[in-house]
């Protein structure tokens, strides 16, 4: 028996990119059609819509494996739905009892897109699985949040399945390692982008979609802009227009890079093909992970450009930036999101910010 798959479309008019599930015979599963149609329509991510049609495919072949329909699932299915996720493919030869399992983080995320889907079902008014959208009720004392009296007296939704993911610190690079990345870049193109990362924590996406109006070098501000219709697909994941300060030395090699290799060419967008084809097409996440692999392998530096944000928010808070500041600068939709991911400081970071309000001397007498 075959099993349901993501299948992505291209819309007939638009040309925009669309995901469906269909199943062994390319029939759509209607239900679940509709589902992530209604994420397009209300702009989520084109990269969240591919991520539920995925997870909802595996949701549906899960259910065709254990002949429940659709609208008869509950949470014992759902409970050995998590099992068979984290269980090791069978065709995997396994080393270690981790190995070839889906880790919690990735099972949250495909029940993220199940339990969406029966929300999206029981909001539109069609009664299936109803055990699989818990409610609950705001105890008395408990911490009530903003607007509550709008909803006072009615039920809040909540996920019934959640697995508790292991706290992990962001990976970080130094600043030596930084430089030697910079130092590897053969081209000014590729050198501006890891400073501006480097410098600004900005999102690789939110970089790709800049356009030469949002870089303001008289004021030394980039302005970061979330744009649905870029032509490399680049997405801002923000959705509100932020501007952030930038150094006189990246305004410089920003000049540098527009002087000496990019010079006449016709474009909006900072960050385009000037050797690979099409020339003047804005630079896409493919063409910028093929140079991270470069630069990987030139200076044996395992990075991502994510990380060079982690680390640029790393040193933020070491270096006493206030936590509302860090927030915005990463175009963070909520200062709990900067705080819960980067507000993990280790034991010598917690000593040097005793010894920077005064609380213990910069130096201890060991006698």
């Amino acid at each position: 028996m075959g099993g349901l798959r993501a299948q992505r479309m291209l819309m007939p008019v638009t040309g925009a990119e669309s995901w469906t599930v269909v199943d062994e015979d390319l029939v759509v599963v209607g239900d679940v059609e509709r589902y992530l149609a209604h994420l397009a329509a209300i702009e989520r991510s084109p990269n969240t819509v591919r991520a539920y049609a995925h997870s909802l495919a595996l949701w549906c072949t899960f259910l065709q494996l254990r002949a429940v329909e659709l609208a008869g699932a509950g949470l014992d299915d759902v409970a050995e739905f998590v099992r068979w996720l984290r269980a090791p493919a069978s065709n995997v030869i396994v080393l270690h009892a981790s190995a070839a399992r889906r880790s919690e983080a990735t099972v949250n995320r495909h029940l993220a897109a199940v339990f969406g889907f029966y929300d999206f079902q029981l909001r539109a008014g069609v009664k299936l699985a109803e055990s699989l959208v818990a409610w609950r009720r705001v105890p008395r004392g408990s911490f009530k949040p903003l607007l509550h009296h709008v909803t006072k007296g009615r039920p809040i939704p909540t996920r019934p399945v959640k697995l508790r993911v292991p706290r992990r610190l962001p990976a970080t690079l130094t600043g030596e390692q930084v430089t030697v990345l910079l130092a590897a870049c053969g081209r000014l193109r590729d050198r501006f982008l890891i400073a501006l990362l480097a410098e600004t924590g900005m999102r690789i996406g939110q970089a790709l979609g800049l356009r030469h109006a949002d870089f303001v070098s008289r004021r030394r501000e980039v302005t970061i802009v979330p744009r649905a219709d870029n032509a490399n697909g680049a997405r801002a994941k923000t959705a509100t227009t932020i501007t952030v300060p930038v150094s006189v030395p990246l305004v410089r090699l920003y000049s540098e890079y527009m002087h000496t290799e990019y010079g006449n060419l016709d474009s909006d967008y900072v960050f385009v093909n000037l050797w690979g084809q099409p020339v003047g097409h804005p630079l896409c996440y493919d063409t910028v992970a093929k140079m991270v692999a470069r630069l990987r392998q030139r200076t044996g530096i395992a990075f991502s450009p994510h990380q060079l944000r982690h680390t640029r928010a790393t040193e933020w808070i070491r270096a006493g930036v206030p936590i509302e500041i860090v927030s915005r600068l990463l175009t963070h939709r909520s200062v709990t999101t900067t705080s819960e991911t980067y507000v993990h400081l280790g034991v010598e970071d917690v000593r040097a910010e005793l010894v920077r309000v005064g609380f213990w001397p910069d130096t201890v007498d060991s006698r």
